[in-house]
């Protein structure tokens, strides 16, 4: 993807789907109409992180490039530059893999 030229604010995030497999296992071919959207996701931009009680600034835990996991119906859809991204806060994500 081409550097985009929006920034999340705050303790937000913009995270682009990663597709999920074709294919069972078995070699049966799922059919667009039967996928679930897929819970994983690349992390392309973080806003600077939230503010604490006292006003301090407090960084967040993801970075850009990291492969996370989040909830099937965490985020609001966007489009950007032709491209299907989610925005989601940082606390909608469950965890980084690998």
């Amino acid at each position: 993807m081409a550097k985009t030229k929006f920034r999340p604010l705050h303790d937000r995030v913009v995270v682009r789907r990663i597709q999920a497999d074709e294919k069972t296992k078995g070699g049966i071919i799922i059919p667009d109409t039967a996928k679930e959207k897929p819970q994983e996701g690349e992390v392309i931009a973080t806003g600077p992180g939230g503010r604490d009680e006292s006003g301090k600034l407090v960084p967040l835990d993801v970075k850009a490039g990291d492969r996370v996991l989040f909830g099937k119906w965490s985020g609001t859809e966007v489009k950007l530059d032709g491209e299907e991204l989610l925005i989601m806060k940082e606390s909608d994500i469950m965890g980084v893999v690998g």
